[in-house]
């Protein structure tokens, strides 16, 4: 054996007797330098958080998909309502006309008789006449403010065709010029009337004194009272009061302030019962010497501020924004699906 070899056998020896024997089941102490770091370790991450979203977290990406959809629904029933109702308006346009000395109006007829044509005889009572608005009217591309102009019609004495009780006529459109006059007129012009009236009265009583004891009395003084006006043919279509909106303010009757039809109020300034009746004029016989007021189109009753057409525009716009945020909470939610 040579004297290298030797050397290596001796310091394995010598190694072997100076390191320690380790026992089979120790295990190293721990410090508190390795349990925080363990634990800073074993602590989730904010992308972990994220994907750990509960399940009602993920279904509130998908409510306002559900609920454009839902508002897309609706304006197909809205649609098919509408058509309903311009519908059944044009048909009962498309009936005949009916006789204003036919006609006895009652709480329970009005909304059956609503949209009805209808053809009255009588007299306007001009001063009673009442101005509803303002109402915008586009004449030639130039917008004109203007009002409704609303006056009573009363029977004629005599005559068996004419109406058999008062009623409102809405005569049409009228500049914002006729309203102006009809408020400066009003304190100056009814003195003169009421003494021109009773002066006619007690003209006709001396002409006719001979006819004071005689049972024509009454008839003469009804003549007299009654409007002097020439008679009129009114045709137009029976229609109801106006719904307004939230941005519409309330009538004043008092400060003679009307922006919207109110036919109960409407018929109590006129001294008429609340359930008279109210007829929109749509007589075509327009006298070219006097224009004003412009009677309404017979179509314009037969279409509404949204019409079918608009419901299916609002329809498809709801159903694409829904498809949109739809696609978008799949989108959001499909990385954290692959992650997984």
């Amino acid at each position: 054996m040579s004297t290298s070899s030797i050397s290596r056998t001796l310091a394995k020896n010598l190694r072997q007797r100076l390191t320690p024997a380790i026992p089979p089941n120790w295990a190293p102490h721990s410090s508190p330098i390795s349990t925080s770091a363990a634990s800073i370790s074993a602590e989730p991450q904010p992308e972990q958080e994220i994907n750990r979203r509960s399940t009602w977290s993920k279904l509130l990406l998908f409510i306002p998909g559900a609920m454009t959809f839902g508002l897309g629904t609706w304006q197909i029933f809205r649609r098919q309502e509408k058509i309903k109702t311009l519908e059944y308006r044009q048909s009962r346009l498309g009936l005949e006309p009916l006789k204003g000395n036919e006609i006895v109006p009652s709480n329970g007829s009005l909304d059956s008789l609503e949209f009805r044509r209808v053809q009255f005889k009588g007299v306007f009572d001009e001063k009673k006449s009442i101005y509803v608005g303002p109402r915008s009217r586009s004449i030639s591309g130039v917008t004109e403010n203007g009002y409704y102009l609303i006056t009573p019609l009363v029977p004629l004495h005599g005559d068996p065709e004419s109406v058999q009780s008062p009623i409102l006529v809405n005569r049409g459109w009228v500049p914002r010029s006729w309203r102006d006059k009809a408020l400066l007129n009003v304190p100056e012009d009814e003195p003169p009337a009421k003494s021109s009236s009773s002066a006619s009265i007690q003209e006709s009583a001396k002409v006719s004194w001979w006819r004071f004891w005689s049972n024509d009395k009454q008839e003469i003084v009804e003549k007299n009272l009654l409007p002097s006006a020439t008679p009129v043919e009114v045709i137009g279509v029976i229609r109801g009061s106006e719904n307004p909106s939230i941005f519409v303010p309330a009538n004043d009757p008092n400060a003679a302030q009307w922006f919207y039809v109110d036919v109960p109020a409407l018929a109590r300034v006129c001294g008429l019962p609340e359930n008279t009746l109210y007829v929109e004029d749509i007589n075509e016989h327009v006298n070219p010497s006097s224009p004003y007021p412009i009677q309404k189109d017979a179509i314009t009753l037969i279409r509404s501020s949204v019409m079918p057409q608009d419901h299916l525009n609002y329809m498809l716009t709801w159903y694409s924004l829904s498809a949109a945020v739809t696609f978008m909470a799949v989108k959001r939610l499909k990385p954290i699906k692959s992650r997984r």
